[in-house]
């Protein structure tokens, strides 16, 4: 990226114009008013008369004119009136020729200032040879000073001014930089540290450089790594919830295959294993592709799936379970029903809501799963006739470990309606759970159709 196209170098830009402009304008005022009020050796206009007429009358015109040209180097322009005529001629500007003869006709002696920077003196004076004659000096300031020393004390004013400006704002500018690296840095020690929750925020500065866009960016970093941490504990939480049911089963099994006796006596509990390490299996690759899901990672593809197969099918994998409780299932559904997804974790989510519901419900309960088509979405609902959950708990069932006040009548860890959200959210729908009219729990799923 070319530097003439960021910000952060046409800002720099600007105030270093800036810097040199009050420099210009104020370094310019302050040396003419440092020239003005610390020289002094102020004109003495009355001596000035009487130096330019001893001049004249020693040498005629041209002592004169050589006196005029000492004065000159000394930034004053000066000659001498002799019966209303310049004993040596000046250039003078338009207003002051009309107001000279009023001058001349007067006879005092004036002093003014016109304007801003120029002064005007017309002195009356009188030679040892008897005749009058008048004085007409102008300067630029009212102090005697050679326009070298003028032009020294000009930019040595000038430079400190230069050197104080700079520094002022070549320090502002340092320091509106300084902060949010200086803030990064800090941040980024903190989020070394374990501080995952570290934010940079702004650090004042103009709001949309390319260090206000960096510390931006290091934002949406950190909390894409907060949320990337967050997601691999809860995918480790949820794997040791979903592992430790069959492999208890598996040891169990396995125990019982090496107390048999003889091969045919152990080979359905071979059998067993292989159905259990087989489970085991496909609930691995359904967490590894929630995992790709959640994270946004590649090689996760989305499918058409039939909804309502899928709950048909889903419940006849519980239909012993339930059987073992005398629990009957039933099934009301439209025709057909299809959404985009992963039917692995779809059917995972509907079978953890099917798990819950007969093992939370009574022994010779009901357990219905209904589907629906509402406009955009696809309801499913799932409700037991259990006891329900009380109504300040119904929010923290999605809390990953939490068990509500019921929990006590079933075995669990608390992951499973965490699992059921994951799944939910990342195919982009929406759960929902409630105590139904007449007791019991309802958990309804929201997803897009195709």
């Amino acid at each position: 990226m070319s530097p003439l196209k960021t910000s952060l170098y046409w800002r720099l830009l600007v105030w270093f114009c800036v810097a040199n402009l009050l420099v210009l304008f104020l370094g310019g005022l302050f040396a003419r008013r440092f020239i003005e009020f610390t020289t002094t050796v102020e004109i003495n206009w009355t001596a000035l008369a009487q130096e330019a007429d001893q001049a004249y009358e020693r040498g005629g015109r041209d002592a004169l004119t050589a006196w005029m040209a000492q004065q000159r180097e000394q930034g004053v322009e000066a000659t001498l009136f002799e019966d209303g005529e310049p004993l040596v001629p000046i250039r003078l500007r338009g207003v002051m020729n009309s107001m000279l003869e009023e001058w001349l006709s007067s006879g005092q002696s004036i002093v003014l200032q016109p304007r801003p920077g120029l002064y005007v003196a017309f002195q009356q004076v009188t030679g040892a040879d008897g005749h009058t004659r008048q004085l007409l000096a102008m300067s630029r300031s009212h102090v005697r000073l050679r326009p070298q020393t003028r032009e020294k004390i000009y930019l040595a004013v000038q430079l400190l001014l230069s050197l104080l400006f700079i520094g002022v704002v070549g320090w502002w500018v340092a320091r509106s930089v300084a902060r949010p690296v200086e803030a990064l840095r800090r941040a980024t020690r903190r989020m070394a540290d374990g501080e995952l929750s570290t934010r940079v925020g702004r650090q004042g500065g103009l709001a949309h450089d390319e260090l206000a866009q960096l510390a931006g960016d290091f934002d949406l970093m950190a909390g894409r790594i907060e949320a990337l941490v967050a997601h691999d504990r809860g995918v480790l939480q949820d794997l040791s919830h979903e592992l430790r049911s069959p492999l208890a089963r598996l040891q169990l099994i396995l125990d019982l295959a090496r107390r048999s006796n003889q091969p045919a006596e152990a080979a359905p509990y071979f059998e067993q294993a292989e159905q259990e390490i087989a489970r085991l299996d496909r609930m691995l690759g359904e967490m590894l592709a929630l995992s790709r899901m959640e994270g946004g990672l590649p090689g996760m593809e989305r499918e058409p799936i039939e909804l309502t197969a899928l709950a048909h099918d889903c419940m006849e994998q519980f239909r012993l379970e339930a059987e073992a409780r005398h629990v009957d299932l039933g099934l009301t559904s439209v025709d057909s029903v299809v959404v985009s997804g992963n039917a692995m974790l779809l059917e995972r989510a509907l079978g953890n809501l099917l798990a819950n519901a007969i093992k939370f419900g009574p022994e010779g309960g009901r357990v219905g799963v209904t589907l629906r088509v509402d406009q955009r979405f696809a309801e499913l609902a799932v409700r037991d006739h259990g006891p329900g959950v009380p109504e300040s708990e119904l929010a923290l069932l999605f809390r990953p470990f939490y068990r509500g006040s019921n929990a006590a009548r079933a075995d669990g860890h608390g992951l499973g309606l965490s699992i059921v959200q994951r799944v939910v959210q990342v195919h982009g729908g929406s759960i929902e759970v409630r105590n139904a009219e007449g007791g019991g729990l309802e958990v309804r799923l929201r997803l897009p159709l195709a």
